[in-house]
């Protein structure tokens, strides 16, 4: 083995992952702290030491489990911590077999009949990879298959079982999520009482600072640019406060994020929304709001896509010209421009942009009835259930849907980005916001209300 753990790794795997104090065992924290590592690593030496045992790695999708681990994590762990050690990887039945007979299979909780089919197996470890967008049914319904019973048969000792676990990692979600409330809080999360066996879970916490030797100087530099929300989860490793009645959250958002190689759908209309700010060009360089600009996209399989966040803080020579671009770029079937800032101006600043760039562009204007909650509310169904998904990571625009709630919108500026989103989703889904064919006729008023307003 030519692994050498960090100060803090080690502290992870002689704590925690080699105690067998715990069956359930999270560890958290920043990104790229080696936590998926120093975990397959554990799952790996498992393997090797029970003969004919069987583990289980899960994400929610299987896409981001083989990009994550099967193509890029588990083959670096065998190649340098196990270098010797032969195995042979399916990719027809996705699992992993060892000379011994121990086995590791992947699995994604989306891909329906061949998660019945695992679950009908028994396992010796169950991983979740990425915890923080599993449910807490979802872990219910692995912990029934965390069964194997298996003997571990190391050199000069008598065969004894090997302990069963139940492996998670996460880059911390809010305090609302149920990682925090078992891990730290030690409560169930869905009655609050207290665990019966608290010392059963443990958990530790893991940073990219803990492990900056086996990372670049540019991945640093890149953390350092993240804004405050995303500092604290990928830079801090910290559990965020919940926003109370949250339409949006960062697991939401993350969960059905386009993943690196995934193919997006072609696309049946596409669509470059336009959030103004009402300033001039004199003003560009004013104290002005930013002009909101995002494109989005319909594909073939009935989901939106979010393509680029191209928000600027510019007058309307800058903003329309942007647009303009964009809708070339992807091309467009429309522009829709949010018209209570000059009303007709904004049409007229995108069919100059156009003229200039000697194209021709379909613009739509739209007008805010409803406020900015209300007009944003319908769509965090649509999030919930992964028919609205971001190609690419956007800090700022994700930022201000985090901050919608019921109760309002409680980020510290307007959320021009996120507006324009919006408009672009509305657009995609008329029927999201389209009023009833038929609204209801208003009730009668009782005859003392009746008589008041005569």
């Amino acid at each position: 083995m030519s692994f050498t753990p960090t100060a803090k790794q080690k502290e992870a795997i002689d704590g925690i992952l080699a105690s067998l104090a715990a069956t359930w065992l999270m560890l958290f924290g920043g990104g790229r702290s080696g936590k998926t590592f120093i975990i397959l690593r554990t799952i790996v030496l498992r393997c090797l030491k029970a003969p004919g045992s069987r583990h289980l790695i899960v994400r929610l999708r299987f896409v981001h489990l083989k990009a994550s681990i099967i193509a890029d994590t588990f083959p670096k762990v065998m190649r340098i911590c196990f270098p010797g050690v032969h195995y042979v990887l399916s990719k027809s039945d996705w699992n992993v077999k060892f000379d011994g007979g121990s086995e590791i299979w992947f699995g994604g909780l989306d891909e329906g009949d061949r998660m019945e089919k695992l679950l009908g197996m028994e396992f010796a470890s169950i991983y979740c990879n990425e915890s923080s967008q599993i449910s807490w049914n979802g872990v219910m319904l692995l912990l029934t298959r965390l069964a194997q019973k298996v003997m571990q048969v190391l050199p000069d000792r008598a065969p004894v079982p090997l302990k069963l676990r139940f492996f998670f990692d996460c880059n911390p979600p809010s305090k609302a999520h149920w990682s925090f409330k078992v891990f730290k809080q030690k409560v169930n999360p869905e009655t609050k009482e207290p665990l019966p066996d608290p010392e059963n879970y443990a958990c530790f916490q893991m940073n990219p600072q803990d492990n900056e030797e086996n990372l670049s100087a540019e991945y640093l530099k890149t953390l350092g640019g993240l804004s405050a929300r995303m500092k604290r989860r990928f830079v801090h490793g910290e559990f965020s406060d919940a926003t109370p009645n949250a339409l949006f959250d960062e697991v939401m958002i993350d969960q059905w994020r386009v993943a690196d190689g995934e193919t997006l759908p072609d696309f049946v209309r596409v669509v470059v929304a336009v959030d103004p700010s009402g300033a001039s060009d004199d003003e560009a360089n004013a104290d002005n709001d930013e002009v909101g600009i995002a494109v989005d996209a319909l594909g073939t399989d009935g989901r939106a896509y979010l393509l680029e966040d191209l928000t600027v803080k510019g007058g309307p020579s800058t903003w329309g010209r942007v647009a303009v671009e964009a809708y070339m770029r992807h091309q467009g079937d429309v522009i829709v421009g949010e018209t209570n800032f000059g009303g007709g101006m904004v049409k007229h600043v995108v069919q100059t942009a156009a003229s200039k760039a000697e194209t021709r562009v379909h613009f739509k204007m739209v007008t805010a009835s409803r406020g900015k909650v209300q007009r944003a509310e319908p769509f965090s169904a649509l999030y919930e259930q992964g028919k609205v998904r971001h190609a690419g990571l956007y800090p700022k625009l994700e930022d201000e849907l985090c901050a919608f709630s019921t109760g309002g919108y409680t980020g510290p500026k307007s959320p021009n980005r996120a507006d324009a989103h919006i408009w672009a989703l509305a657009e995609l889904f008329p029927a999201m916001t389209k009023p009833p064919a038929n609204p209801p006729a208003p009730e009668p008023l009782p005859i003392a209300s009746a008589w008041r307003r005569r």
